[in-house]
């Protein structure tokens, strides 16, 4: 008939279009294969580490490849069957990391009810962006939420001055502005006992220890810190600070400890769970969900990366992720209390 298609063109067609599809699913499932396995590495290198981060993206990507090669023509072919045992493996590993931080799984640190109002802490940290220019929504979420201490990063000169208004409800405070993107600020209702900003590892970034004395009379001892990420730099530097963190935890028995601040690592990374096994420390996270806080502005990249861990001194009476304050992160709010019977 006169103007219908070619009936060998379409098929030829067809045929092409499925070669490219298989190729697609082909390329896709191998390349999320590799970054599946690549942090297995035992390597400090930024462009192996960097994939701790995407755990739950790239979980999500291979099920999605797994359910095109299972309904594939060629889905009984060899070797499209050694394709779906790499990538259930592959998704099992992702899996296997991120269930802990979902209500599927048990959590680790136990819910205190009610407490004594002497002995509750509330704790805000937020990395505020050093180039934005917006401290408003920061204020106002101080305001509004009250914390009892504030730890802040990422705090220049300009930082400086527009936090000053806190000081008239926090009369403790220690100021670091600095202009390369690792100032830090701490405002506290609580009086701070021997702050100190200490550089753990030579010509790297500050951090902060200092005692808090709650009203209770109890000392705990507070550890805020912002060690470098990758891409900027290979992990090394990044894990070295967290472990020495995590030993001084484990040598400190005059105060309970609580460690707090843009880590720039997922919850889920071997060093995380290294330094929580070293400090003894809870992730309040675990059974409960990830609370992602980074990129405030890529709603389907989003990752934990700012962190309150503590020790079992501490119930945990709520934690939440809090709104938009203009930054790239999104600030996080743990009230604790304090319990060590």
């Amino acid at each position: 008939m006169r103007g219908s298609p070619d009936l060998r063109v379409v098929f030829g067609r067809l045929n092409v279009l499925g070669v490219v599809l298989r190729t697609a699913v082909w390329v896709a499932a191998s390349v999320l294969v590799l970054v599946t396995a690549l942090p297995l590495l035992p390597s400090n290198a930024w462009w192996i580490r960097v994939w701790d981060f995407p755990r739950v993206q790239v979980a999500a990507l291979l099920t999605v490849i797994g359910a095109g090669a299972v309904l594939a023509p060629d889905r009984r072919s060899p070797a499209t069957r050694i394709l779906l045992l790499a990538l259930t493996l592959a998704l099992s590993l992702q899996l296997f990391r991120v269930l802990p931080y979902t209500p599927l799984f048990p959590v680790q640190a136990e819910r205190a009810e009610v407490c004594a109002g002497a002995s509750r802490l509330r704790l805000l940290v937020a990395n505020v962006l050093m180039t934005s220019r917006r401290a408003e929504p920061l204020l106002d979420l101080v305001a509004l939420q009250k914390p009892d201490l504030v730890l802040l990063v990422e705090t220049d000169a300009w930082w400086d001055e527009q936090l000053a208004p806190l000081k008239a409800n926090y009369p403790h405070h220690v100021a670091r502005p600095r202009s390369d993107f690792y100032g830090l600020h701490l405002f506290s209702r609580f009086e701070l006992v021997d702050p100190q900003v200490r550089f753990l590892i030579d010509g790297y970034v500050p951090s902060l220890r200092t005692g808090v004395r709650l009203p209770s009379g109890a000392l705990v001892d507070l550890h805020g810190v912002h060690p470098k990420p990758p891409p900027h730099q290979d992990t090394a530097r990044r894990d070295a600070e967290l472990l020495i963190t995590a030993l001084e935890v484990r040598d400190t028995t005059v105060a309970p400890s609580i460690v707090a601040g843009d880590l720039n690592d997922v919850a889920w990374s071997r060093t995380t769970r290294l330094f929580q096994t070293i400090g003894g420390l809870l992730d309040p996270r675990i059974g409960r969900g990830s609370y992602p806080t980074y990129n405030a502005n890529w709603p389907l990249l989003r990752w934990p990366l700012d962190h309150v861990f503590f020790e079992p001194a501490f119930h945990l009476m709520g934690i939440s992720v809090e709104g938009d304050i203009g930054s790239d992160h999104f600030p996080v709010l743990a009230v604790l209390c304090h319990e060590p019977e």
